[in-house]
């Protein structure tokens, strides 16, 4: 059974009216992007069954209201890619928040300065929180300088939004990274050079192979000559002892 509304569960913006839920009188038919004219509805849907393909309303605040005579899935394929080609030119911003501490140790520092330099190379921004503990609140000059010697280590990756502000218990900055024709290279990720090396390596070009050096030949002792009997019966006697005797 046709309905002419849509389920709950639809969005109002990916609901298209079809054919018989269509609730125009009088509809400007189009079809190969060339306009038929203006038709009343049920003469439109006889044009579509003559063609074997759907009526599609694609504009319905128009007036009248503009349908399409084309074949109802081939249409929501369109629709799907170049809802799909749209989104690839958005960048959708994340956000990623570093925590630091007015007495943070400097290699706990310089792990955070990474981190945040990672995520501005991934086209992140980054929300930098600082907060003060107890008697800290006394001396907050110390977390500023904190601050800043986050902000000029991550200076050639990205900028702050704003200068950072001491709100509450802690000072907040965003930082934004910069654009990538500006942006310095990711020191954590091998260079070019390295990468083209390591693919000569695997896939070496064809050609003539180097000569091979050989390694010189070890010096061989020489051989002790071999004795005139293995089992000789005569080793044994004494020569002299009977010359004497």
């Amino acid at each position: 059974m046709s309905r002419p509304y849509p389920p709950r569960s639809f969005s109002p913006a990916s609901f298209v009216r079809v054919n018989g839920k269509i609730r125009a009188r009088e509809v400007r038919v189009i079809m190969d992007d060339k306009q038929l004219g203006i038709f009343p509805l049920n003469d439109a849907l006889n044009m579509a069954r003559q063609h074997g393909v759907d009526l599609v309303e694609i504009s319905a605040n128009a007036t009248p209201p503009v349908c399409r005579l084309v074949d109802f899935g081939k249409f929501r394929y369109e629709q799907a890619k170049r809802e799909k080609e749209s989104k690839k030119h958005q960048h959708a911003s994340t956000v990623k928040e570093v925590q630091l501490s007015p007495r943070i140790d400097p290699h706990d520092l310089n792990v955070k300065i990474g981190h945040a330099i990672d995520f501005l190379c991934e086209d992140m921004k980054v929300k930098v929180a600082l907060k003060f503990r107890g008697r800290e609140m006394a001396h907050t000059e110390f977390g500023f300088s904190v601050i800043n010697q986050f902000l000029t280590a991550i200076a050639p990756y990205g900028h702050p939004d704003f200068e950072p502000k001491l709100i509450g218990r802690g000072v907040n900055v965003m930082i934004s990274p910069l654009p990538r024709n500006k942006r310095a290279k990711n020191p954590h990720q091998p260079g070019d050079g390295a990468a083209a090396g390591a693919d000569v390596n695997h896939h070496p070009l064809p050609g003539p192979k180097p000569p091979q050096k050989t390694a010189p030949a070890a010096a061989v002792p020489p051989k002790s000559p071999p004795a005139a009997f293995a089992n000789n019966p005569f080793a044994k006697i004494n020569l002299n002892a009977r010359e004497g005797s």
